[in-house]
């Protein structure tokens, strides 16, 4: 049983702003001769959080924000890179400046208390073993639970969730239907219209925000997202608060008249789609509807509130001050996670006290 103050899961945006803060603060990185510090778990085999699997055509100029983690700025990028490549190794880069002990390829699979009192430490068990810690900040993210949402009829063409889609080469000279009023939508039709015909359906009328994104209206969505935690509801998709805005894709699909939405379809047909009598035929359907958290390995810990999702104090679990959830509802983009990152440290060295260099050999037999 490994031993460690804090157990980070994930290295994403989040994880490695978390992992910063704490080393900032003085956490020793772990060391497998000793106990106590911190160690970041991840799932994936190399850096690069969800970046690395994001389609080869997401390139730097068509990415829908992003910041610069803590005390390292990423170097200006050739605007034509593809992203899944420039920002894990900005990742890599960032894990080795700072000495992060980012262990991978390890996949969390179930959190649960050791014992059952407050103070008890956390068993965090993995496909290669357990440790044990006095605290965990979870940054999962989304990527890893694409949402397909449930329509009658069965379609025998290619269908495949944004997660799955690598570039608009497979569709040149079809037609592709595109489901979803987001960025991920807006990126596709923006690609696929270059090369052949597209379709774009949504649930409800998209929402467009006509003006700037400033800081004030930046603090209003998050305000709206924080409310919505705060009362353990499930967490909304962030166009749906902030709006479609003026991107470089929003653009390009404008330009190529792929943004003539319709209403959402009643059901599949074998060839396509139908709206009651009317049936549309389409070659492929590209469903870029979304994603949820994923926090599956946190349900032994029982956080999930009666609304359905996990009600957050700040970044902290209100139920149990163990556990801080970053990258989650507010904090879930690149400049929220820097912020909720040092947040969530700030709020564990209330709980743990401060490290100092005889904490490790002093943590006591729980």
């Amino acid at each position: 049983m490994r031993r460690v103050d804090v157990v980070v899961v994930g290295a994403g945006q989040a994880g490695l702003s978390a992992a910063y803060h704490l080393r900032r603060r003085g956490f020793a990185p772990y060391r497998a001769d000793a106990d106590g510090g911190f160690v970041v778990l991840d799932a994936d085999p190399a850096p690069g959080g969800a970046w690395a699997h994001r389609a080869p055509s997401l390139r730097m100029a068509t990415v829908h924000g992003f910041h610069d983690l803590p005390d390292f700025e990423l170097p200006a990028p050739d605007p034509d890179a593809p992203a899944r490549e420039v920002v894990p190794g900005y990742f890599a880069a960032y894990e080795a400046k700072h000495a992060l002990p980012v262990v991978r390829p390890v996949r969390v699979l179930a959190v649960r208390s050791a014992e059952e009192r407050p103070d008890a430490r956390l068993l965090v068990e993995t496909d290669s073993g357990a440790w044990s810690a006095r605290a965990l900040i979870n940054t999962t993210g989304t990527w890893t639970r694409p949402f397909l949402p449930h329509y009658p009829g069965r379609f025998a063409g290619r269908q495949l969730h944004y997660a799955e889609y690598r570039g608009p080469e497979e569709f040149a000279g079809r037609r592709v239907l595109v489901v979803g009023g987001g960025a991920s939508a807006i990126q596709v039709l923006s690609e696929v219209a270059a090369v052949g015909e597209t379709v774009w359906v949504t649930r409800s009328e998209p929402v467009y925000h006509e003006g700037p994104f400033t800081p004030e209206y930046g603090r209003a969505v998050v305000a709206k997202v924080e409310e919505r935690v705060r009362q353990g509801l499930p967490v909304r998709s962030v166009v749906s608060v902030t709006g479609l805005g003026p991107s470089v894709a929003y653009r390009r699909a404008e330009e190529l008249g792929a943004l003539h939405r319709r209403p959402m379809f009643d059901r599949l047909t074998e060839h396509g789609v139908a709206w009651g009598e009317a049936e549309l035929p389409v070659d492929a359907i590209v469903w870029a509807t979304g994603f949820r958290p994923e926090v599956g390995h946190l349900a032994p810990l029982g956080l999930r509130s009666p609304g359905g999702g996990i009600a957050l104090t700040g970044t902290r679990a209100s139920s149990d001050p163990r556990v801080h959830l970053v990258g989650y509802g507010p904090s879930a983009s690149t400049i929220g996670a820097n912020r909720a990152g040092r947040a969530a440290v700030a709020d564990l060295v209330g709980l743990l006290g401060e490290p100092g260099p005889a904490r490790a050999a002093a943590l006591p037999a729980r």
